[in-house]
């Protein structure tokens, strides 16, 4: 089936969604948790599949990771489909409202896009997510996932996909585009007029393409270059701890910390400690020369070590003569995804926050929380790090778009 088809039966089914009560489309979502449990041994067996293609053709550990599924995590993805059932329904809320002066009364309230294109890399909890945030926004999925995880992409969606028809819902509501071919994402990127707006998830080559070739208006998910400044004011042990969590609690995400910047008022106390447990952990340093001259195992850095989001054990730190030093850094190797501070000084926390331009500032805490799920918005459908419409975790609201209600008495103007 060509995609101008599913395009078109995706719009018929977002028709149907669009005035779906929450009852029903929570009722859909639970099914499709369920099924996932219910299913996961043929899930898994298809995910096997692709991780054997992928070691074959080899995809780096982080590659695999992120395409690597088992019970627990299967059960995760369905555990946040029940998450999702019980946060509100944004279609139809109110934004705001009043009664003009001549009496009629105008609401903007929230609506679903319509049809959602979604391109991503090699993660196969997105296919789940992404089609179960746009089916409780209201949305019809058209997923195009990477042709690694095609054989888990399939077997996800066909069971998602039972579940919705299952439910009384349009099962074209999830509709998996074919990854065999990069004809489908030329397709998709054209199909304006039928997809109301595209998001890519993944590398910065697969965004930038995306951004840049297609007519379909698009959302862009950022790559995470996310950096932690450690201000000379700074608590030593709580700096460590944080910078080793950022770093190291998961290596594949957006929101890993990639550098690390050291006010060199504290880099005595600091580097040392820092050093020795990034490398217990197992990641290689890329320094410059001060940094160096702490540790004979720290890698020389370049230019490109700084404007590299590794997502692997690697990470690239530098000495900062100040605040503003580390600001003028982050401006010129930054992705405006997460940037954190750690110092106990509040006039340095607020001229970072205020200085730096990101989707996402954290104060004394790990870059790892800018997550939908921990901003306690439910499964997200990606970071947004652009500037118009959404910014940062894109949950249910940012899915929907709206449109002005007014009601009169006959009114004529």
């Amino acid at each position: 089936m060509s995609v101008v088809e599913q395009a078109r039966r995706a719009r018929d089914a977002a028709a149907e969604l669009a005035v779906a009560t929450r009852t029903v489309k929570d009722a859909a979502l639970v099914a499709m948790a369920d099924a996932l449990v219910a299913r996961t041994p043929e899930i898994l067996a298809a995910n096997e599949t692709d991780l054997a293609a992928g070691r074959e053709a080899g995809l780096s550990a982080a590659v695999l990771d992120r395409l690597a599924l088992d019970a627990g995590r299967v059960a995760g993805i369905a555990d946040a489909l029940r998450q999702m059932a019980a946060l509100p329904d944004p279609v139809g809320e109110v934004v705001r409202g009043s009664t003009l002066p001549n009496g009629l009364e105008l609401r903007q309230i929230r609506v679903p896009f319509g049809v959602v294109g979604i391109i991503y890399e090699a993660r196969p909890n997105v296919t789940v997510d992404a089609a179960g945030i746009c089916l409780k926004s209201g949305n019809a999925a058209l997923l195009r996932g990477s042709s690694s995880a095609a054989h888990s992409n399939a077997a996800l969606v066909a069971v998602l996909r039972d579940a919705v028809a299952g439910a009384g819902l349009p099962a074209d509501a999830v509709q998996l585009l074919d990854a065999s071919s990069r004809d489908s994402v030329k397709e998709l990127m054209r199909a304006r007029g039928l997809v109301d707006v595209l998001i890519p998830r993944g590398g910065a080559s697969l965004i930038r393409t995306v951004v840049e070739e297609s007519t379909v208006p698009v959302i862009e998910t950022g790559v995470g270059n996310c950096h932690v400044y450690v201000d000379a004011a700074a608590d030593v042990a709580k700096a460590v701890a944080v910078t080793l969590n950022a770093k190291t609690q998961r290596l594949s995400t957006c929101n890993t910390a990639e550098s690390l910047l050291v006010h060199a008022g504290i880099a005595d106390a600091f580097l040392p400690p820092v050093l020795a447990a990034l490398a217990e952990a197992g990641v290689t340093v890329h320094g410059s020369p001060e940094v160096a001259a702490y540790s004979a195992a720290v890698v020389p850095a370049t230019e490109e070590d700084y404007a590299t989001e590794y997502l692997s054990a690697d990470i690239s730190v530098a000495v900062v003569d100040s605040l503003d030093a580390a600001v003028a850094h982050i401006r010129r190797f930054g992705t405006g995804h997460t940037e954190a501070i750690l110092t106990d000084s509040a006039s340095a926390a607020r001229d970072f926050v205020a200085r730096v331009d990101a989707a996402a500032v954290m104060v004394n805490a790990s870059t790892r929380f800018t997550d939908g799920g921990e901003f306690g918005f439910g499964a997200e459908i990606g970071i947004s790090t652009q500037k118009l419409h959404a910014r940062g975790p894109m949950g249910l609201p940012e899915l929907t778009s709206t449109k002005y209600v007014v009601t009169g008495d006959g009114h004529l103007r």
